[in-house]
């Protein structure tokens, strides 16, 4: 059932289209990522939707009965409430109604005949089971404590970093469940822990999203369908990142196997049309505009698919690391480091040696002091104790502040401050519109002061800054923030093919998987680990650790005398991590199992139905789907033995 329903949207800003004649259509359990080049429109087709914006042309219809929110890029709070009291305080309906069916329990047990009543019960009953309130108290203890602001929950709100601000309102929306949620960039400002979690939460409560992230696994797990802008129309892609990538490489050659019949059609009507005579007849007019029809898309076409080839050898694109390379250069040195705060070590006696073709992404929870290992090897903060030596070499520096941007000058005036239009990158002498184009600026950009370009466009213009000079070092603190995935593919393409040593902070885990040859891991309490494994199997592994820990803490014996005469073994007092997930999942999945097996066993009784389909394809469709219930139905059973057992 389609919750929202888009039909011939037209936006338009003064002379600029953003959105033409485009459909949109979102139907309840479905999770679509909106995708698309900063400034294309994907925020505005969000604000549409949320009738923050009208559109110019088209009709937009949504279900009245449904309750949509969004994740606000600038939340507002109460000044007066704390952490905790702006979370619950977004989610009184649900305690109204928990309250409400509380009191009615009571009066049913002896009123058990009152029909309206009754009604009532039930219309509550499944309006807490929707939203999944029942254990509300539970919930808003562990999202504080999965979001890291359990420290914060006495604070008020409105005292929190804009990072941390947006994590309070994450946290209500997320226990408050709407029926449709809206996230713009919900991963920005966690930490990859925090985005496991988030990605549990919205697969485990069964959410109705749409949402814009630049993190491409967080899609990949997340997105049940992804719809792109690109040229002022909506293309639909079914399922993750990954099947995404692959249906665009399959519509890609679809369009050249069309380009190529086109020219061909092309061709004989160039000929008919070169006869001149019976081309100028009156009647013949309409065929002659096809002519001219078909020499504009013969010019279009190869551009849309060198751009779409362009894209897809930049994501396809694996790890070209040289082999052989020296890497007896030593660019840093650092010994036995240590560096506090008031009240935390940050780092505790860190060693280590950074060479000439090191790529090391710096990695952990939010607030360990990733930033700050960079700062002190630039040079900005002075370390407790310990001593970094620096070798001869230039070092190029990327904050997420974008010091290095004047907002007052052009993009031209920045690339070119002694005046002229062309610059050195690299050792080439190229046109600034010329590069500026490879990071996606169209060339008006190129007059354009920096203060008035959005967070996104700045960052591509410090990072395309940054790039043009000739550094052995690239130091870089959140490259990908504000970023769209297609810059940021531009960005990885450069990353791999930089010559020197990159040293990066992020929590975007593919860009880190697809650049890094090592990791800093910061633990917290001021130990920092190394590691040679992608950062994708180091998550994995870390999860493994940490579940069989559970598991062996839940099967300690109670004393820790192995001779005494009566041992007693300690029981299991709670699942682990996988049978919750199971627990939790499986009932749904057997149902629905339970409902295609049904369906089937009707077909095979209709003969129209097994004639179109046919007997054999649907006996072995039914053989499987027995065999995948039998399984979780078995698996189901052994987990309500183990809580049994408690």
């Amino acid at each position: 059932m389609a919750l929202i329903d888009l039909f011939n949207i037209k936006k338009q800003y003064d002379v600029k289209l953003l959105l033409d004649n485009v459909d949109f259509h979102l139907n309840a359990k479905e999770r679509v990522a909106i995708v698309g080049q900063n400034g294309c429109g994907k925020s505005t087709l969000m604000k549409i939707i949320m009738k923050q914006e009208e559109p110019s042309e088209g009709k937009c219809i949504i279900n009245s009965a449904i309750q949509i929110e969004m994740l606000s890029q600038q939340p507002r709070f109460e000044p007066h409430l704390t952490v905790r009291e702006a979370i619950v305080n977004e989610l009184s309906q649900l305690q109204e109604a928990k309250e409400r069916f509380n009191a009615l329990t009571e009066i049913l047990t002896v009123d058990f005949k009152n029909t309206a009543l009754l009604k009532e019960y039930e219309e509550i009953s499944a309006f807490l089971d929707h939203h999944n309130a029942w254990n509300l108290d539970d919930k808003i203890e562990r999202v504080l404590q999965e979001f890291k602001l359990k420290e914060y929950e006495a604070r008020p709100a409105v005292s929190l970093s804009g990072g941390e601000q947006r994590r309070v309102a994450l946290a209500s929306l997320i226990l408050k469940k709407p029926d449709v949620l809206l996230l713009d960039e919900p991963t920005n400002h966690l930490d990859v822990y925090m985005v496991e979690f988030l990605e549990e939460i919205l697969l485990k409560e069964g959410f109705t999203l749409l949402f814009i992230s630049h993190d491409r696994y967080f899609i990949d797990t997340i997105a049940t369908r992804i719809i792109e802008i690109d040229n002022k129309k909506l293309i639909s892609y079914d399922g993750g990142y990954i099947s995404y990538l692959e249906q665009k490489e399959n519509r890609m050659h679809a369009l050249q196997k069309d380009h190529e019949n086109m020219l061909r059609l092309l061709k004989q009507e160039e000929a008919w049309l070169a006869k001149g005579v019976r081309a100028r007849e009156k009647r013949n007019q309409g065929r002659k505009k096809r002519v001219f029809e078909l020499r504009s898309m013969a010019k279009e076409n190869p551009t849309l698919i060198r751009k779409m080839m362009v894209e897809l050898e930049r994501e396809k694109k694996h790890f070209n690391r040289e082999e052989g390379i020296s890497r007896k250069k030593m660019l840093f040195e650092l010994e036995n480091i240590r560096y506090s705060v008031p009240g935390k070590t940050l780092i505790d006696h860190f060693s280590a040696r950074i060479l000439q073709k090191d790529k090391i992404a710096i990695v952990g929870i939010n607030g360990a002091g990733k930033s700050t290992l960079l700062k002190l090897m630039l040079g900005k903060l002075k370390p407790d104790s310990g001593t970094i030596k620096q070798g001869d070499f230039s070092v190029g520096y990327f904050d997420q502040h974008r010091e290095m941007l004047d907002d007052e000058k052009t993009l031209i005036e920045t690339f070119c401050p002694n005046g002229g239009d062309r610059i050195e990158v690299q050792g080439s002498n190229l046109h600034v519109y010329g590069y500026m184009k490879n990071f996606l600026f169209p060339k008006e950009f190129l007059d354009k002061k920096i203060g008035t370009l959005s967070g996104g466009e700045k960052n591509r213009v410090a990072l395309a800054l940054l790039l043009s000079k000739k550094v052995d070092c690239l130091i870089l603190d959140e490259p990908t923030n504000d970023l769209d995935i297609q810059t940021i593919n531009i960005l990885e393409e450069k990353l791999i093919n930089f010559p020197g040593a990159i040293l990066f902070v992020s929590h975007d885990r593919y860009f880190i998987d697809k650049i890094a040859s090592k990791l800093f891991i910061f633990k917290g309490n001021g130990v920092i680990e190394e590691s040679y494994r992608s950062y994708t199997e180091y998550l994995d592994i870390e999860k493994e650790i940490k579940e069989l820990e559970n598991l062996e803490k839940e099967t300690k014996p109670n004393s820790p005398s192995l001779c005494s005469n009566t041992p007693k073994e300690k029981q299991k007092t709670k699942l682990s991590y996988k049978e919750q997930r199971d627990f939790d999942m499986l009932p749904d999945a057997i149902e629905a199992l339970e409902h295609q097996i049904e369906a089937l066993n009707q077909c095979l009784q209709d003969p129209a139905c097994y004639q179109q389909k046919g007997v054999n394809a649907i006996s072995k469709e039914l053989s499987a789907l027995e065999k995948a219930y039998e399984e979780k139905s078995e698996r189901y059973f052994e987990i309500l033995e183990i809580l049994e057992s408690f």
